[in-house]
């Protein structure tokens, strides 16, 4: 073997990920499989789910591809099937870290474990910035070399504050917001404006102790289970399509601190679970549910 074929031989093939929802019929998998095979790519996993309820066929396809195979020559080559087909789809380049936007209020259990999973490589994103209506974490993002935004939110101005977070959503192309533990509710515009690009992390596996002090009241009502909600946002509060939940089990004898313990470590790795899968674009949403190819 001579040493130019040896280096094009260890050369890795580009890898993309194509994720599709549609009306259910014959001939999808068909279709988009002859599609790859006649632009020279190789399909790598392939995953996929027909709801009988709602009548929608969802999947996923990791695949390979030689030079001078481009993401934009396979979108517009694809684009003819997706039509086709009556598809929503997105066809993007496996190793294209996702940027995304952290927000974070007084609790910062979430924002430090997202920050240390990024810096480590356990997530693909790209971090570029934190927003917070307090400063109390600003030592710590700047630790990682990411922007801190102060955006304080009062009942006055919060139109203007929101205002100011979508312009860094536009700014810095954020493909993704996360609510790591932010404790503002956000308007139905900017719900709107941000759907299916917005998490949040919710402390419990059902939507239940609101308000104050969450896991005081789980303490005082004497549950076994203490669990975390990872969720896309809605206008109905804590009520998203549900991503990925933990829970932990408890017993008769642990104190209320003890119970906020547990329960930042739950909140932790739901939270972490559903941007990977996120970002990996395992989540297709199905209505008011999400199909996961975890």
């Amino acid at each position: 073997m001579t040493e130019q074929s040896a280096s094009s031989a260890a050369a890795p093939a580009d890898q993309y990920v194509l994720t599709l929802s549609c009306p259910d019929k014959q001939g999808i998998v068909h279709a988009v499989s002859s599609y790859l095979f006649m632009t020279g790519c190789n399909i790598e996993d392939s995953q996929q789910f027909g709801d009988h309820d709602t009548g929608l066929f969802f999947m996923r396809v990791h695949f390979s591809a030689e030079a001078p195979v481009t993401v934009e020559k396979l979108r517009a080559s694809f684009a003819a099937i997706g039509d086709s087909f009556h598809m929503a789809w997105q066809l993007n380049r496996a190793d294209q870290k996702m940027r995304i936007l952290l927000m974070v209020s007084k609790f910062g259990h979430c924002l430090n474990d997202l920050l240390f999973r990024a810096r480590i490589g356990a997530l693909p994103v790209e971090i570029v910035g934190v927003v917070s209506n307090h400063t109390d974490f600003e030592e710590l993002v700047g630790s990682y070399n990411v922007p801190f935004h102060h955006i304080p939110v009062t009942k006055d101005n919060k139109s203007e504050a929101e205002a100011q977070l979508l312009e860094i959503v536009r700014e810095e192309k954020v493909e993704l917001v996360i609510l790591a533990r932010y404790m503002q509710v956000l308007s139905d515009d900017l719900c709107k404006q941000l759907s299916g690009r917005i998490i949040n992390i919710h402390h419990s596996f059902l939507p239940s102790f609101k308000g104050a002090k969450p896991y005081h009241q789980a303490h005082a009502r004497g549950v076994k289970l203490i669990g975390a909600t990872a969720h896309y946002v809605t206008a109905d509060l804590d009520e998203g399509p549900i991503i990925e939940q933990e829970v932990e089990r408890v017993g008769h004898d642990v104190t209320p601190d003890q119970l906020v313990a547990v329960g930042r470590d739950v909140e932790c790795q739901a939270l972490a679970r559903a941007v990977k899968w996120h970002a990996e674009r395992r989540i297709l949403l199905n209505g008011r549910r999400t199909v996961v190819f975890a």
